[in-house]
Parts: C-alpha cells; sequence; structure tokens
C-alpha cells in the first residue's frame, strides 16, 4: 500500500491526475520548493514540506533539500529488517513506498546552446540520487515504485487503481531498471557535453 510518497519533479505535466490518485487512496506527500507549491495549488490534505519532515531548512537556491539521512533513509532501509527499523525508529525515519522524481533539463538546456555555467546549473544532484535510491531499494525489497517520467503516470495510476493503492512487484521491477536507464543516459549526457566543451579550449 502506497502510504508515503517523495514527489520532486522538475516538469510538473500530468501532476494533477497523479497527485488526485494519491489522494484517493489517503497517502501523504512529502514534497519541497516549486513542486510542494504546486501540490497544495491541487488541493491536497497530507502534505508535508521537506525541510518539515527532515527539520532542516532548504539551502539557498535549492541546491540541499533531498540529501539527508531521513530521506534516504526512508528509501533505503526496511522496517522488515529488524535492526533497520531499530534504527529507523531511533532517528524519526519514515518509509517512503513511492518516489516521483524528474530531473534538472539538462539534455534541453545545453541543446538550446547554454554556455558552461548555465549547463553545469542545470546538473541535478538530489533527484539521481533519490532515484538510485529509490532503484536499489526497489530491486532489494520489492516495495518502493520509482517514477522518473510523467508518461508513466498513466500505468502507475491504473496500477493503484487496480490493486486498491498498491503497485504490483513486477511493475516496481520494471519502473527500477527504467529509473536506472534515465540516470545512465543523464549521467551520459553531461559527459558527452562536458568532452565537447573541452575540445574548444
Amino acid at each position: 500500500m502506497i502510504k508515503r510518497a517523495l514527489i520532486s519533479v522538475s516538469d510538473k505535466s500530468g501532476l494533477e491526475e497523479l497527485v488526485k490518485a494519491l489522494g484517493a487512496i489517503s497517502a501523504e506527500i512529502v514534497s519541497s520548493g516549486g513542486t510542494a507549491k504546486k501540490i497544495k495549488e491541487l488541493g491536497h490534505q497530507k502534505l508535508t514540506e521537506v525541510g518539515d519532515y527532515t527539520g532542516h531548512p532548504e539551502s539557498p537556491g535549492g541546491l540541499l533539500k533531498t540529501l539527508h539521512p531521513r530521506v534516504h533513509g526512508g528509501l533505503l532501509l526496511s522496517r522488515d529488517v529488524p535492526e533497520h527499523r531499530e534504527f529507523m525508529d531511533k532517528h524519526g525515519i519514515k518509509p517512503f513506498e513511492m518516489v516521483v522524481v524528474n530531473l534538472y533539463p539538462f539534455e534541453a538546456t545545453v541543446a538550446k546552446g547554454a554556455e558552461l555555467l548555465e549547463a553545469v546549473e542545470n546538473i541535478d544532484i538530489g533527484g539521481p540520487t533519490m532515484i538510485r535510491s529509490a532503484a536499489k531499494a526497489a530491486l532489494l525489497y520489492g516495495k518502493v515504485a520509482v517514477v522518473t517520467d510523467p508518461k508513466q503516470y498513466p500505468q502507475v495510476i491504473k496500477a493503484l487503481k487496480d490493486n486498491k493503492g498498491e503497485i504490483p512487484k513486477a511493475l516496481i521491477r520494471e519502473l527500477a531498471e527504467s529509473a536506472f536507464r534515465r540516470t545512465s543516459a543523464y549521467d551520459s549526457a553531461i559527459t558527452a557535453y562536458l568532452e565537447k566543451e573541452g575540445k574548444k579550449k
């Protein structure tokens, strides 16, 4: 059952339908920045700001939001493992069953001919980290659904409706594989851009 979802998206298309589906199963959403603002506008009742959950304010420029043990502990640790459960209880870490993240638009930014500084500012750090944590947990425990593209929302929404708020393990595995493909392609795009820039010197 999806009880808590962590949502941080650059591309907010399709978010209304997903938030509505999560609201229908009374899932809590943890979010920050522009994503949290958008979700509030959509009227979701159970919204917690990341800073309120972690107890740590967002840094200037939003550089530090989700890079926190309470976030990644909620992804990588399992309450089915006694040692994990004890650690989570001791440090106020709550599990997430879903992570919805899409990344800063690095590829689109460099495609427009951006200079190096603008390109580097669009290298996402927290997003890929959350995606990898969630995808690893999905493969380890089969309990974290990691959604990295708005095109996946209809499939996820249908799964939630068809399975009374749960995501089947086969879909969790499929989403995890897609997540690793996404972070791999993202890093490849960054590397290709930097190599191209290096040749200009």
